[in-house]
Parts: C-alpha cells; sequence; structure tokens
C-alpha cells in the first residue's frame, strides 16, 4: 500500500482498527488522516516503519504528549501537518536534521513551548512554515531567516515572541506572506523588512510596536494586505502608502496615528480600510474617492471634522461604513442612499441634525450569507496516487486563506464594533455576513421618523436613540420582521406605541424610554412580555404593566383615541374652557373676601391697619432712599 487517505470519516473504534492496520504497512508514501480521532503520542513509529513517506497529514486530531522523532534522517518526507492538536513540550533540537528536505510544516494550534530550534535553519527546501498558536517564547533567530531561504509562507501568530520584530540579517528573498500578530516584539518595525521585495501581505498587529509608520513601506509595492493594528505607532499616515497601487486590505487601527488622511489614498483595488481608534483630524475630503471596489470603510473613533462627501454615493459595492465618534456634521447626505450593498451603517456620536433621509429605504441592507461544506472524504489503493492527492491536499490548505489571484494575501478576520442590543458588540470573521444595521444615536436629528424605514425587512438592529426626532412611531415598524434591536429613546417622540410591533418575534432589546409618549403599553405577550420597566419610563402619560402606573378608564378605552379623545386621557384640557373658568374662580375668591370683611368687623378693621402700616412703610423707604441718593 503507497498511500491511504481518509478525512473526517473514522469513529473512535474504527480509528483503532485503523491505527493497527497501520503497523502492518512499510511502503506508505503518503497517509492523509485528518479530522479523526486518533489519540495517544505522536506516531514515531510511522515514520520509522515506512522511510518513503512523504505526505504525513495528521491534523485536527487528539494526539498528546511530547513529540518524539526517529534517531535517524527522514530525507523522503516534504510535508508534515500535526497542527490542532494537544501535542506538548519543545521541538526537537535536531527537528531540521531528521527532515532536512522538508517543504511544508504546520504545527499550530498545539501546546509546544521553548524556542524555535536553532537545526530550523537546515531547512533550505522550506516554503510553508506554520509555528502560530503555541506558547513559544524567546526572539526570531538569524538561523531561521537566513537558513530558511525559500520560505514563501512564515507564520507564527499567537505566541510568546518578543525582541526585535525581525532579526537585520535574512535571506528570504522569495517570501510572499509574513504573519508575526499577537506577540510580544517591541521597538520599532524592522527596516530589513524593506528587503522582502516580493512580501505579499504582512500582519504584525497586537504587538508592542513603537515609533511612526515607516516611509519605506510604500516601496513595497507587491504589498496586498497590512496588518498593523493594536500597536503603539504614532505620527502621521505617510503620503508614500499612496504608491501601493496592488494594496486590497489595510488595517492601521487602534493605534496612536495623527494628522490628516492622505487625499491620494484612491487605490482602485483596495476592498477593506481600517483606520479607526486613532487620532486622525481634518475632513475625509477627496480620501477614498476613487476606491470604488471598496467593501469596508472605518473610521469610527477619530477627531475627523466636516460633512459626509457626497461622493459617497460612487462607492457601490460599499457594505460596511463606520463613521461613530468623530466631529462630523452637517446633513446625512442622500448620496448615501446609492450604497445599496449597505449592510452596517454607523453615523453615531457626531453632529448630524435635519431629518432622516426617506430614501435610507432604497438601501435593503441585507446581510451577505456564505455557506461552506466540508465533506469526509476516503481513499485507499496501490497505483500511483501521489501526485492526485498531493494536489488535493495542497488545496485544502489553501482554503484556510482568503484567495487573490491564486496567491494567500491576508490571513486577517475582519473585526468591526457596532452597538445593538444596549451594548457594544465584536462582530468578528464570517458573522459579519450575517449582520445588519443602522446606528444614528446620539446626534441632532429632527422631524419624524420615515416610515418607509419599516421596509427595512432584513435589518437586525435600528437605534435612533438620543435626537430630536418627534412625531409618532410609524406603525410600519411592525414589517422589521428581523429586528433584533430597536432603540428610539431620547426623543421627543408622542403619540401611542403602535400594537402591531408585538409581531415582531424575533424582537430581544426594545427601548422607547424618555419621550413624551402616552396611552397604554403593548400587550404584554410573544417577545413584548420580556421586556421591563426600563424600556418605557420617562413617558409620564404612559401606563400599563411593566410600568407601575394603572391606566384609568378613559386612558384604556380606545386603543387607538381620536385627537380630542387623546388629548383629555392625557390630562389636557381645552384653552377655552380654561380661560373662562379662571376667570369664575377669580370672581368667587374675589367676592368671598369682601363678603368676610363686611360681616365681621374686627377683621375689617385689621385688614384696613395691616393696608395703612403696608402704605407708611413704602412712603418712608422712598423719602429715606430719595435723600440718600441726592
Amino acid at each position: 500500500l503507497k498511500g491511504f487517505s481518509c478525512s473526517s470519516c473514522l469513529s473512535t473504534k474504527s480509528s483503532r482498527i485503523i491505527t493497527r492496520f497501520l503497523h502492518y504497512q512499510f511502503d506508505l508514501q503518503l497517509l492523509h488522516l485528518p479530522h479523526n480521532n486518533f489519540s495517544g503520542q505522536f506516531p514515531t513509529w510511522l515514520l520509522e516503519n515506512n522511510t518513503r513517506l512523504a505526505v504525513l497529514s495528521l491534523q485536527n486530531n487528539s494526539l498528546t504528549g511530547t513529540l518524539q522523532l526517529p534517531n535517524h534522517s527522514i530525507p523522503n518526507l516534504l510535508i508534515l501537518d500535526i497542527s490542532f492538536n494537544n501535542i506538548q513540550g519543545p521541538i526537537p533540537t535536531n527537528f531540521g536534521l531528521v527532515f532536512p528536505n522538508l517543504e511544508h510544516l504546520n504545527i499550530s494550534k498545539n501546546n509546544f513551548n521553548g524556542s524555535i530550534p536553532f537545526s530550523f535553519g537546515n531547512l533550505a527546501s522550506l516554503t510553508y512554515l506554520d509555528m502560530s498558536s503555541n506558547n513559544f517564547s524567546g526572539i526570531i533567530s538569524e538561523n531561521l531567516t537566513m537558513g530558511c531561504s525559500s520560505l514563501q509562507h512564515l507564520r507564527l501568530s499567537k505566541n510568546h515572541l518578543s525582541g526585535q520584530l525581525f532579526p537585520a540579517n535574512l535571506n528570504l528573498t522569495t517570501l510572499l506572506t509574513l504573519y508575526l500578530d499577537n506577540n510580544r516584539f517591541t521597538g520599532e518595525i524592522s527596516h530589513s523588512i524593506s528587503n522582502l521585495t516580493t512580501l505579499v501581505a504582512i500582519d504584525c498587529s497586537n504587538n508592542n510596536l513603537l515609533g511612526m509608520l515607516p516611509r519605506w513601506m510604500g516601496d513595497m509595492t507587491s504589498l496586498k494586505g497590512i496588518a498593523l493594528t493594536k500597536n503603539q505607532l504614532e505620527g502621521p499616515i505617510p503620503i508614500e502608502l499612496c504608491n501601493l497601487e496592488k494594496i486590497l486590505f489595510l488595517d492601521l487601527s487602534h493605534n496612536n496615528l495623527n494628522g490628516s488622511m492622505p487625499s491620494c489614498f484612491n487605490w482602485s483595488k483596495i476592498k477593506h480600510v481600517h483606520l479607526n481608534k486613532n487620532r486622525l483630524t481634518g475632513p475625509i475630503t477627496s480620501a477614498f474617492k476613487g476606491c470604488s471596489k471598496l467593501v469596508t470603510l472605518n473610521l469610527r473613533d477619530n477627531y475627523l471634522t466636516g460633512n459626509i462627501p457626497d461622493w459617497i454615493g460612487n462607492l457601490s459595492s460599499l457594505s460596511i461604513l463606520l463613521l461613530k465618534a468623530n466631529y462630523l456634521q452637517g446633513k446625512i447626505p442622500f448620496q448615501i442612499c446609492l450604497v445599496e450593498k449597505l449592510s452596517l451603517l454607523d453615523l453615531s456620536h457626531n453632529s448630524f441634525f435635519g431629518q432622516i433621509p426617506h430614501c435610507l429605504s432604497n438601501i435593503t441592507f441585507e446581510p451577505t450569507y456564505t455557506k461552506s461544506v466540508i465533506l469526509g472524504k476516503f481513499f485507499v489503493g496501490s497505483h500511483d496516487i501521489l501526485s492526485d492527492i498531493l494536489s488535493k491536499l495542497f488545496h485544502s490548505i489553501m482554503d484556510m486563506y482568503f484567495i487573490f489571484d491564486g496567491i494567500p494575501v491576508v490571513d486577517v478576520l475582519q473585526e468591526v464594533e457596532f452597538t445593538t442590543k444596549n451594548i457594544i458588540l465584536s462582530y468578528k470573521g464570517d458573522i459579519l455576513n450575517y449582520m445588519s444595521g443602522i446606528d444614528l444615536s446620539c446626534n441632532k436629528l429632527q422631524g419624524e421618523i420615515p416610515a418607509d424605514l419599516g421596509d427595512l425587512s432584513s435589518i437586525h438592529a435600528l437605534n435612533l436613540s438620543f435626537n430630536n426626532l418627534t412625531e409618532s412611531i410609524p406603525s410600519q415598524f411592525s414589517n422589521l420582521q428581523q429586528i433584533e434591536s430597536l432603540d428610539l429613546s431620547h426623543n421627543n417622540l408622542d403619540g401611542t406605541i403602535p400594537p402591531q410591533l408585538i409581531e415582531l418575534n424575533s424582537l430581544e432589546v426594545f427601548n422607547v424610554a424618555h419621550n413624551n409618549l402616552w396611552g397604554t403599553t403593548p400587550e404584554r405577550k410573544a417577545q413584548f412580555g420580556t421586556f421591563n420597566e426600563s424600556s418605557y419610563e420617562g413617558n409620564p402619560l404612559l401606563c400599563g404593566p411593566p410600568l407601575h402606573k394603572a391606566c384609568t378608564k378613559i386612558q384604556t378605552s380606545s386603543n387607538i383615541p381620536t385627537d380630542d379623545e387623546g388629548d383629555e386621557a392625557c390630562g389636557f384640557m381645552d384653552l377655552g374652557v380654561f380661560y373662562v373658568s379662571f376667570v369664575v374662580s377669580y370672581m368667587i375668591m374675589l367676592l368671598g373676601i369682601v363678603a368676610i370683611l363686611y360681616i365681621n368687623p374686627h377683621w375689617r378693621q385689621a385688614w384696613f391697619n395691616f393696608v395703612e402700616l403696608c402704605i407708611s412703610t413704602c412712603y418712608y423707604f422712598v423719602v429715606i432712599n430719595t435723600r440718600k441718593l441726592s
């Protein structure tokens, strides 16, 4: 038997049978057993029994213990994948000597620790190295960057590596992707990286990098993906980055970058831009004006000023627009309604005024759903199957990446924050395809809520709180069948709460607090039976459970009262009636006083004495103060 492949097809019992079967195989060239239930230590005996083995793939099993290697060299092994297991301890120091011709090595998602062995410098044929999601520590040695001269993909993410980001000396002239994120690297971005002229993607996010963004990064014209988020970078964004015509993904968020955005940011191919949580200032002006393929634009939590530019309507591919927590102002431009693929729109915590554009209903705010199906595969045979299985294995590995033009560019999960259900939630990766929402809260918006917003039947979150909106809640909101969070609190809304809203079966958070609503609360059934008093508080004329204020007969006599009935139900009185009653009350009080003084001489004399005393006091006060002034 030369090849054996079985992916996601073995139970615990059958895996033990296969293990016994493999003990009697001595001519295997390929063994591909991912996503099964193999347990115990790494099977060193497989390598000792099958000296011609070229491919060993045991990822996503339950292997434990330390990694034990044969005492002799295994020159034929080209691919070794033991990722997604529970192997622990350090990598044997002779690893590079045992597998001198290794081309693909993936030991990610284990519990390895210690430093990267110096013997890795002997792996001159290695093109793919993934050691991510372990507990490796120490520095990246020059043995690795000088000896592994054929490396195309290097992933050391999610470890405890420290020191300088990259050694000064390196010989990685073919490197395409470099992932050093989620470590403990310090200092400035190493200038040696500028020698990686073939680099397509770099991710050094979530470290402790300091200093300014290097200008030489603009000379690395092969770059398609840059992720430097969650560091301590400062200073302005270099204008040289405008030279990166192939750039597809740019994430410089969560740093201390300042200054304005270069107006030359008009990359024709860019799809995702994250500059949020910096200290960027000035208007948006013409930055991103020509980015017609832009899908994500995240500029929230900066100090940007001015208006939303009219050219926003030209970004026909835009799906996520986040401008929260800036100093933007003006009216929300109607051109934003031309961006028909929008699924997330966050303009909250700014100073926008005017009315909510009615044309927002032209945007469906439909999530973009994606599905992937992994099927188990089984193969056993003795003919020449090595090339076929190698091809399948290669493609299964490449499926782990975002693919652009056949090259794995950026394996970085997009992450955005969006306020829904009264909390700030982080949406990362595929979940973004299932989320849609509008947040216009904390602005100065006025006028009525457009009834057309009720046509957004696919939206999951709508937040219009903390504005100056008036009129009533549209009954058309009962058409928001996918809505999970609806916040209309802290406005000047009046009228009754539409009883049709109880049809919203997906609603988890509902808030109309601090308005001028009146009448009864919606019937406590379905989702509305779960909302507490805080959803309705701050409406003095609102009654019914869960509020402690019971409704009177007048308040409960009609679900939708007429204007006159509504005024009476809310305790208001006709203005003419008020004037008549005021005059009558005043006359009755005056006649009552005259009658009492006429009947009782003692009170009458006391009243006259009091009036005389007041007149005398006022007279002497005026005379004395007049003399002082003269």
